[in-house]
């Protein structure tokens, strides 16, 4: 059967369709600049990818192109063979511990959590309307980053805040990058050939993320009500003195707001390179001898060790680390400096088989007390996953209750 995936911003929208359960990739693609003058989108079949500009209006008109192109590429030959579309969520709040049909009910929650998601949640909502208006007939569903880290327990996802904070409010810890997270740690678990394990999966892209798994369950994360928080990451400061925050406005004179674009685009390594939020600028400058990149690469490298430290602790122990998203997967300098950082809970790194960018590999020596992996996340494929399972469950459902069982 046919599964999108799909992931809508606010002026683009991405897809893959599977064939699932086998889980082959029949296409991809991106719509770019929705609702912007110049949108056009990309298309990626057997290998070639096609570019095409065309006036995208809304989101609505990118689906209906996108099934355009499912039909006249032969992936489908009617639309009743798609069967059911996963869109990525970020905010699921703590309403949402799984994939859900994205019912009106359940829309009206996401709509509601769409404060603490501003640019997210309305984008994904706009996806979900336009897939029902131009695919009437599948399953929509709801594939939240939140989701995978609703295990954690209330002394972790707590803030030492004024309780009522919480219950009224919903402040605290809710975490992101959810699906990478839930995918790498159920491929590790798939090499180890156990899930009664300890893991430490680092997501570290331009915005970064470390989770604690036990048995399958997230315990702890590093992202909290929003994603800034946790680690320093591209543009965004991570944790910080929350007095800062109130001491810098004073000083600057500037509204919640302006602040709030400093600490998520102005910081992280940016804010302390000058230069850039890339990884990849981070490291060329480091080569030619630039000391804010220097010390940018360092800060950066400090409080990934300084997490996973803390998580092999909180977990007592652990079975394996995972490196993961665009960073984690292709930077060599970073995975070393991290792994080197963290010799002494007996981690070695195997140089030779560091060198590498974008593949699944162990990546520390046989010797070494915690074996280190580089897995290529695929958050895509989880959410055609999900959705397959919510769908197949739901058939099942129906034969029941057609057959009197239930």
């Amino acid at each position: 059967m046919i599964v999108l995936s799909v992931n809508a911003g606010s002026s683009s929208l991405k897809f893959q369709a599977f064939d699932m359960p086998e889980e082959n990739v029949l296409i991809s693609g991106t719509f770019e600049r929705i609702g912007m003058k110049e949108s056009f989108y990309t298309i990626k079949l057997n290998g070639e990818k096609i570019k095409k500009e065309v006036e995208l209006k809304n989101h609505e008109k990118a689906f209906e192109i996108l099934i355009e192109e499912l039909l006249e590429n032969k992936i489908v030959e009617k639309l009743d063979e798609i069967k059911a579309i996963g869109h990525r969520i970020v905010q699921g709040g703590p309403y949402f511990d799984k994939t859900a049909e994205m019912t009106d009910e359940n829309m009206k929650k996401v709509k509601e959590l769409s404060s603490l998601a501003p640019l997210h949640n309305p984008a994904a909502i706009t996806g979900i309307k336009a897939a029902k208006n131009v695919v009437p007939n599948a399953l929509q569903t709801g594939v939240f980053d939140t989701a995978f880290h609703q295990t954690i327990e209330d002394e972790n996802y707590l803030y030492p805040v004024p309780f009522e904070w919480c219950e009224k409010y919903k402040v605290r810890k809710y975490g992101f990058h959810g699906t990478s997270h839930k995918y790498v740690a159920y491929r590790m678990n798939e090499i180890l050939g156990r899930y009664n394990t300890k893991l430490i999966t680092c997501h570290i892209g331009n915005g970064a993320s470390i989770a604690a798994i036990k048995e399958g369950q997230c315990i702890n994360t590093s992202m909290g009500l929003t994603p800034n928080a946790g680690l320093m990451m591209g543009s965004r400061c991570g944790d910080i003195d929350a007095t800062v925050v109130t001491y810098m406005m004073q000083q600057l004179e500037c509204t919640a707001e302006e602040m709030d674009t400093i600490l998520n685009k102005q910081s992280g390594l940016l804010g302390i390179s000058g230069v850039s939020s890339d990884s990849r600028d981070i490291e060329d400058g480091m080569k030619i001898g630039n000391p804010r990149c220097t010390l940018a690469q360092q800060m950066f490298t400090r409080r990934i060790i300084d997490h996973i430290a803390k998580y092999f602790v909180e977990l007592g122990g652990c079975d394996a680390i995972v490196f993961t998203a665009g960073i984690g997967e292709n930077s060599v300098h970073t995975r070393r400096e991290v792994l080197d950082g963290l010799a002494a809970l007996g981690i070695k790194i195997d140089e030779e088989a560091n060198d590498c960018r974008g593949v699944e590999r162990l990546i520390t020596t046989e010797d070494s007390s915690i074996p280190c992996y580089i897995i290529p996340t695929n958050e895509e494929l989880m959410i055609a996953r999900d959705t397959y399972l919510l769908y197949q469950s739901k058939e099942k459902e129906k034969e029941l209750v057609e057959n009197e069982i239930i």
